[in-house]
């Protein structure tokens, strides 16, 4: 395996995932833990609560289980976020639940991270739950999936156990489209291939887990995709002692969700289609003559145009067209169940509109990997389901824009989220029901 090298310190997001007892908080706590990324009374911490156990050694796990219950229970509950860094790049690490029960928590995790580091037993393998692990991945179009087989010092590092689960692994990953995908022989409890390469494998001539993660270049930038800006307040000072030069001062503030914009540029106001251009972008700190994805501003515009929260400010020359209809893939993520003729709220960056679900086209079956017609889905399924609008939003297709690609399905009356969605791109391969000959794309 070729490591590429990166030149400068850059921000990764990884996020982790796997099954009970696969090993992900004791993983995330060895590579804290060799990595030199542990404060001393983090560490004291820890190792009392290790002997207070009648623990023989140091329980890494602790270390990123931090709820009560979390520790009572020996499982993860909640994403816990952890900082870490190397010389050669900062990582943001959200370490996910494995129970089934918080699969809407790895969703919550996976949807901004750079790389997703699924744990596997290697005595146990691919198991249902690390299908859907896998499924979210392909389905959140996460650039890329490392697969750490755990536990090899459990099978006395034995080349042939972690080469028949890596096979698996890879055989699914490429059913579902997950993109790039590697594995990892690793030990956790002892640290073999976490930050060192291990002697204990010397079969195996590829990087160590952090080598790997530290060679990872990014996704392509999001300021290099077409301009979005979704408005979320107007500004409009209306007391004079504030400076005589805002008396009239009419800004749209909101964050940057795509691309660049600079002032000069000409923009078009969606849903309603006028077109203007950009005089001014302002920040607490003063004015910007440019300003790129992630960055939150207030755009001044030349021409006076009625705009309120919700609508959408974007490039003239590639502009989404608006839509009331949706035809999409979704992670349901409540106890209750999705019907068809169901009303929700749809919200999508930062407007909410009325939807009625019209068709249930299916789950998928982890399994089989398949589609299989259903009445409805519970909680942690994975389908697909066609939307009708009250007004339209400016959706586009999850592979093209994660920013208007995706949205949140709530519930009206209590306010809880119950799915997360992406918008399917209808040219896009996939895999192709059986019975209705509809292509699903994962």
């Amino acid at each position: 395996m070729t490591i590429p090298t990166t030149t400068e310190a850059t921000l990764l997001r990884l996020a982790t995932a796997g099954s009970v007892d696969d090993g992900k908080s004791t993983l995330v706590g060895r590579l804290l833990y060799d990595s030199k990324s542990i404060l001393a009374d983090q560490l004291d911490a820890v190792e009392r609560v290790s002997k207070e156990r009648g623990l023989t050694g140091t329980d890494l796990a602790l270390l990123t289980d931090g709820l009560r219950a979390e520790r009572e229970q020996g499982i993860t509950i909640d994403v816990a976020y952890r900082y870490f860094a190397t010389p050669e790049r900062t990582f943001i690490l959200a370490d996910c639940p494995g129970h089934v029960q918080y699969t809407r928590n790895t969703v919550t995790g996976a949807s901004t991270a750079d790389v997703l580091v699924l744990l596997v037993d290697v005595r146990r393998g691919v198991l249902e739950q690390t299908r859907r692990h896998l499924a979210v991945a392909a389905l959140l179009r996460v650039p890329h999936v490392v697969v750490a087989v755990n536990k090899l010092d459990l099978v006395d590092y034995n080349q042939a156990d972690y080469t028949r689960v890596a096979q698996e692994i890879v055989q699914v990953g490429q059913e579902l489209g997950v993109a790039n995908l590697s594995t990892i022989p690793v030990s956790a409890l002892v640290g073999d291939n976490v930050v060192e390469r291990s002697t204990q494998t010397p079969w195996y001539d590829g990087p160590s887990l952090l080598e790997l993660l530290v060679s990872i270049e990014p996704e392509a930038g999001r300021d290099e995709l077409p301009m979005r800006f979704p408005v979320q307040y107007v500004l409009r000072p209306q007391q004079a002692a504030i400076s005589p030069e805002y008396v009239e001062y009419r800004g749209y503030a909101g964050q940057v969700a795509q691309g660049t914009v600079s002032v000069g540029d000409e923009v078009v106001v969606l849903p309603s289609g006028r077109t203007t251009r950009v005089i001014g972008i302002d920040t607490a700190a003063g004015s910007l003559e440019r300003a790129t994805a992630g960055e939150s501003v207030s755009l001044r515009l030349a021409d006076e145009i009625d705009i309120t929260r919700g609508e959408l400010i974007a490039a003239a020359a590639d502009a989404p067209q608006p839509t009331q209809e949706i035809d999409a893939m979704v992670c349901w993520l409540d106890d209750s169940q999705l019907r068809i003729g169901q009303r929700v709220l749809l919200k999508h960056t930062t407007r909410t509109v009325q939807a009625i679900v019209r068709d249930l086209e299916g789950r998928l079956d982890l399994d089989s990997l398949t589609p299989v017609p259903v009445e409805h889905l519970g909680l942690n399924d994975i389908g697909r389901v066609r939307l009708k609008l009250a007004s339209p939003v400016l959706a586009e297709p999850y592979a093209a824009s994660r920013a208007t690609g995706s949205f949140l399905l709530v519930d009206a009356q209590q306010g809880l989220t119950l799915a997360a969605g992406m918008v399917h791109d209808p040219e896009a391969p996939g895999i192709v029901h059986p019975q209705t000959a509809i292509t699903w794309q994962i």
